[in-house]
């Protein structure tokens, strides 16, 4: 994952929209007193996807892993008119700072979180049409995450997979440690979806990598 002492980062940083006063508390919040502070989408990869979704303008948007609501709160920027976000996330502990921040951004009405496993949840979401899926749970389940969804998402619609660069651990030159049992089914799932029928990928090495799928 690149690092906010990246050079290169910090020239995207410079050259992309601001961070919004309120993600910046968010971020300065989660930095302070979340575990796994990188797991937030940040400044460049938040308006990434805020630009995404201000040029789909989704009606629906599912989220698998909601972290400390970042993300969410991005993709909540670009909804069309009584679009809905379904966010999903597993840890409880979470919930009051992720409502926190959707009622200060004025997103009240237009995000749904439910806690729990998103395995569990899902099922219960099965007569929604997505346009938009933001997949970024444990990475040992996006090919079961994705094919859970997959037939519910339009054609033309996109799904969007994080961490598949997994610290570059994911590249044939690194040699996998013994009980690491995450990297191979990244670079598994990855694989899988660069041949999949069912959808056109994009790899972006942003951040820790973003695949974008395009539904056909």
């Amino acid at each position: 994952m690149s690092s906010n002492d990246d050079p290169i980062e910090q020239y995207a940083a410079l050259h992309t929209t601001p961070e919004p006063p309120l993600l910046a508390q968010l971020t300065r919040e989660t930095h302070l007193q979340l575990l796994m502070p990188r797991m937030s989408s940040g400044h460049v990869q938040g308006r990434f996807l805020s630009m995404l979704s201000h040029l789909m303008r989704p009606r629906r948007v599912l989220e698998i892993g909601t972290f400390c609501g970042y993300a969410t709160l991005c993709l909540a920027e670009g909804l069309a008119d009584k679009g809905l976000i379904h966010t999903i996330e597993i840890d409880p502990e979470r919930e009051a700072r992720i409502r926190r921040y959707v009622a200060a951004g004025g997103f009240t009405e237009q995000v749904r979180l439910t806690i729990g496993a998103a395995l569990d949840v899902l099922p219960g979401l099965v007569d929604e049409v997505w346009d938009l899926v933001f997949i970024d749970a444990d990475k040992r389940n996006n090919e079961a995450y994705f094919e859970a969804v997959i037939e519910q998402v339009r054609p033309g619609g996109l799904l969007i997979v994080d961490n598949v660069l997994w610290s570059g651990k994911v590249l044939p030159a690194h040699e996998v440690k013994t009980g690491d049992k995450d990297t191979p089914l990244v670079r598994a799932f990855n694989d899988k979806m660069a041949q999949d029928a069912r959808v056109e990928p994009v790899f972006l090495p942003l951040r820790d990598g973003l695949l974008l799928l395009r539904k056909k």
